[in-house]
């Protein structure tokens, strides 16, 4: 007998029956669910460990994997980016990773090196390249300093001359000569060609200025051709006069006022107007 007076064989199948009655249809169900997840997971888990390499991670979205901050995509694995020196990190996964500090250049895509400025010269704001102050010109990798003659002034383009000689004055090889400009005449500022124009009622010939002569019943015309002088209304050229038009019998003065026409229903002929038949 036992010591508390029952039966090993009963105290046994009463403890069972209770355990089955505690535990749910719905319990069980949960517990298998959770068991069989735990079967599945480590083969996921290796699955997708086997296919994104060393160094890398899962994209956040969409499918695949990219490399961490630092390495850099190399057919199916991360190489690590090698930063040089007067370099910094870019912290991007495309391209070479890394760019050069202010002050250097990249050079065979491997190094960084001093961006040397000469004398005259100043760093470009780029940080890449320098440039000459004003007042000096590039020659190879130096800034000469531009030798500025007298009556002259430092020109502003980026090209072309250094230098620009002033209002009255042209260039001679390297220096700047005084125009000589004639008597009834101006500096015109034209940058090519003759440098002076004569003044109004003066005509140029050779290096000087001569007056235009205009004849009597006639006036200045400064039209740019022809003898710079014009006969008055009712006068022709003739030479380097002006005669007094003879006016036929039914003709006018043509709209110049230099020449005549004959009247409608009339014709010219042998300096006549005759009637049309």
């Amino acid at each position: 007998m036992h010591r508390n007076g029952l039966k090993p064989s009963h105290v046994s199948s009463k403890g069972i029956a209770g355990v089955l009655a505690a535990v749910s249809f719905t319990e069980l169900l949960a517990l298998a669910l959770v068991a069989l997840i735990a079967i599945g997971t480590p083969s996921y888990a290796q699955s997708q460990s086997a296919l994104t390499p060393a160094n890398a991670q899962p994209k956040s979205y969409g499918d695949g994997w990219e490399c961490d901050r630092g390495y850099r995509r190399d057919t199916d694995t991360c190489l690590a980016i090698i930063v040089p020196e007067n370099a910094y990190a870019t912290n991007r996964t495309y391209g070479s990773g890394w760019e050069c500090l202010h002050g250097f250049q990249e050079v065979n895509d491997a190094t960084c090196l001093e961006v040397v400025v000469p004398d005259g010269g100043y760093l470009d704001p780029s940080g890449k390249k320098w440039s000459c102050f004003r007042g000096y010109t590039k020659v190879d990798d130096l800034c000469l300093e531009i030798d500025l003659p007298s009556n002259a002034y430092l020109a502003d383009n980026t090209y072309g001359a250094a230098w620009q000689c002033n209002r009255g004055f042209e260039i001679n090889g390297d220096t700047c000569l005084a125009i000589a400009v004639p008597e009834n005449a101006f500096l015109n500022g034209a940058s090519y060609g003759q440098p002076w124009t004569c003044e109004r009622g003066y005509f140029k010939r050779d290096d000087t200025c001569e007056a235009v002569v205009v004849p009597e019943n006639a006036y200045f015309d400064d039209a740019g051709y022809g003898p710079d002088w014009k006969c008055n209304r009712g006068f022709e050229t003739s030479g380097d006069r002006c005669t007094e038009i003879d006016l036929p019998d039914n003709a006018h003065l043509d709209r110049s006022g230099n020449r005549w026409e004959c009247h409608r229903n009339f014709q010219r002929s042998q300096g006549r107007c005759v009637l049309n038949d």
